[in-house]
């Protein structure tokens, strides 16, 4: 067990050297990312808000009132005896 776990972390070690070695070059994904990014999280963060806002002050829904003392019983209506 021990064999296999230092050459799992071995494994996993290179992997990363390599990956680091890799990421110097610069990629179209980091491109989009370095012109797009904070624009696009602004604009989400901005749609979002405007969803929730409308939701909450325009369709009308109640969210979580009790109903206590504000829902009263209708009058108790006695059959009467025939």
């Amino acid at each position: 067990m021990y064999r296999f776990s230092k050459a799992a972390l071995n494994l996993t070690g290179r992997a990363m050297r390599q990956a680091r070695q890799v990421r110097h070059g610069s990629t179209a994904e980091d491109e989009f990312h370095t012109k797009y990014g904070t624009s696009m999280m602004v604009g989400g963060a901005v749609f979002c808000t405007a969803v929730w806002a409308y939701v909450l002050t325009q369709t009308g829904i109640v969210w979580n009132m009790s109903p206590v003392g504000k829902v009263t019983p209708k009058p108790w209506r006695v059959a009467e005896e025939e």
